[in-house]
């Protein structure tokens, strides 16, 4: 990369303007990591904390991790899983999640990363789309997967339960508790239904020799919202990975290998979990410290705490949650070194006041599905700018081009200031969306730059800042929403004509989901009855926060209705608001 560039003058010291990709697959982090450090902690889950130094937990060292992957993948061979064979694994943050993850890409296969909280109707059209063969998943979880399976190809299931490696002491409470959950159930012997931990006891540690190239085999299918219709399915490569992983690791040269306790409270499903939790994780020899809810904000404290983590990847929503929390002054957080935020803006005044408590710094970043997730932050310990994403990390570039093409379909690259599309390019560019060549080609020009669909503009320093953005996506708490699927299904709701969805500025979520329903003529409805109604059909990050009826939706003279000038209303009354409490 060449020196020209105005961002390598912000890089602190110890960062490198380009990093080696080795040659190597995602699991060869662990397979090295297990050698170097074969007892240390791996992985733990805390689901509570007890008197006396006690608590109610599962953990596995390195070698125990390394070991029972391995088993896993000869678990999987023996079921016919096969270089390219796709494994939807649907858990949340648990132990079984990072076995179940690395056992498939040590079977050559590819993990299909998936939200366990979707509902039955939105996860069979994405397993049917992408071929999985296999599912990992709760006992609580079986009969959604049961109910799909006739229409999708999923011939066999693995199941696993949050209790099935902490202390059998505590097991059966867990479990009761689990059960109000919806999240355990006692599942009847049935072919082809397998329970994780006997399948891993009736197999050896020896994974089957599979021959990957990291540069084009696909590791990860992960899911990504598109403008219409089915989220679409970004495929990672060994490469793609194990670049960004390096990059994020070469962005922090504070890191000490051993020595450093992960909190991820960030799902793992979710790309950046993945990448900036587990994998830099296990990239370091770190201990990955595992909280299944990202909402439970006091366990979350004492954690922290308790463990004296070191990092702390999430989005603004969890600091936010953490700087005002009651009684935040009666946990000592001041273990932390570092966390980069993602998702959505981070509020200055949040990284502020967070950075007062903790000591630790925290800066924004940012990236999306298909680039792994990183692209952009700001130095971890050189200079921030309010506002600002950061600048490109090492062996990535970032510019600012053309909205659209001219007529020879090239986008010109803006200048200082100027406002435009972002776009990105390095090693951690996804290879392509799975099975549709025509949106890889709308996103990936040919020139090799990723079209984001973000609108920004750089400063002369070689930062950048999100200005608006291109696509109506909604970006709430770091998921991705796309409008038409809440639409979908309020429009099958028997009393609504009628409905718009878009994103509202959330000073906790960054933004949040509003719908704007017509009702049919004589109808009369409230807010809760539409609420309800959607969260038995979307996941629950998509269930509208807010609800407005209208008598009618503002449109153009075709018929389309205009979402932004319902987005440019709602910044108009908070701007009204703003004004009115500070006058």
């Amino acid at each position: 990369m060449s020196s020209s560039f105005p961002w390598l003058q912000a890089y602190e010291q110890g960062v490198p303007a380009n990093i080696e990709v080795p040659n190597v697959t995602v699991q060869q982090f662990l397979i090295d990591t297990a050698r170097k450090y074969p007892n240390k902690t791996a992985v733990r889950m805390v689901l509570r904390y007890l008197p006396l130094g006690l608590a109610v937990q599962a953990k596995l060292t390195y070698r125990e991790l390394d070991e029972l992957s391995d088993r896993f993948a000869a678990a999987l061979a023996a079921m016919g899983v096969v270089k390219g064979t796709r494994v939807s694994v649907m858990l949340p943050n648990c132990p079984q999640q990072v076995v179940a993850y690395f056992g498939v890409l040590k079977a050559g296969a590819i993990v299909v990363n998936t939200n366990p909280t979707y509902p039955a109707n939105e996860l069979e059209p994405l397993m049917r789309s992408n071929g999985v063969d296999v599912i990992v998943t709760l006992t609580g979880l079986y009969d959604r997967v049961k109910q799909i399976q006739p229409k999708t190809s999923i011939k066999q299931i693995v199941l696993t339960d949050l209790s099935d490696y902490i202390t059998w002491l505590f097991r059966n409470t867990v479990n009761k508790q689990l059960a109000a959950k919806g999240l355990y159930k006692e599942v009847a012997p049935a072919p082809n239904v397998h329970h994780f931990k006997e399948l891993l006891g009736r197999h050896p540690a020896k994974a089957p020799a599979v021959d990957l190239d990291p540069a084009t085999d696909t590791a990860v299918f992960q899911f990504t919202g598109g403008t219409t219709g089915l989220p679409k399915a970004a495929e990672l490569t060994h490469r793609n990975l194990v670049a960004n992983t390096q990059q994020i690791n070469a962005w922090m040269p504070s890191l000490v290998a051993g020595a450093e306790k992960m909190l991820l409270a960030l799902p793992s499903f979710h790309v950046y979990g993945m990448t900036v939790g587990m994998l830099l994780n296990f990239s370091v020899g770190g201990e990955l410290v595992l909280v299944p809810d990202p909402r439970d904000t006091n366990h979350i404290l004492e954690t922290i705490a308790r463990e004296n983590i070191t990092l702390y990847p999430g989005v603004p929503a969890m600091y936010i949650a953490i700087i005002n929390h009651p009684r935040v002054a009666e946990y000592n957080l001041r273990s932390i070194k570092a966390c980069l935020s993602g998702g959505s803006a981070l509020p200055v005044e949040v990284a502020q006041k967070f950075e007062e408590i903790t000591g630790g710094k925290l800066v924004e970043g940012y990236g999306m599905s298909e680039s792994s997730p990183v692209t952009a932050a700001n130095p971890i310990f050189g200079r921030t700018k309010v506002g600002s994403i950061g600048v490109p990390i090492s062996s990535t570039e970032l510019a600012v081009v053309s909205l659209e093409p001219d007529e020879d379909g090239k986008y010109k690259f803006l200048g200082t200031g100027e406002e435009g599309e972002l776009v990105a390019r390095g090693p951690q560019v996804m290879k392509g969306y799975f099975n549709n060549p025509e949106e890889t080609q709308k996103t990936i020009d040919a020139d090799g730059w990723l079209h984001t669909g973000d609108i920004a503009r750089t400063d002369e320093d070689g930062y950048f800042y999100i200005v608006d953005r291109k696509k109506d996506l909604i970006i709430a708490s770091g998921y991705n929403i796309v409008p038409r699927e809440v639409e979908e299904v309020l429009f099958m709701h028997p009393k609504v004509v009628e409905a718009a969805v878009v994103g509202v500025p959330d000073p906790k979520r960054g933004e949040t989901v509003k719908a704007f329903v017509v009702l049919r003529e004589g109808q009369t409805a409230t807010v809760e009855e539409v609420r309800n109604f959607c969260k038995e059909n979307l996941a629950p990050y998509k269930v509208p926060t807010l609800v407005e009826f209208r008598a009618e939706l503002p449109k153009t003279q075709v018929g389309k209705v205009l979402r932004r000038m319902l987005v440019e209303e709602e910044k108009a009354k908070l701007a009204q608001v703003e004004d009115g409490q500070s006058s």
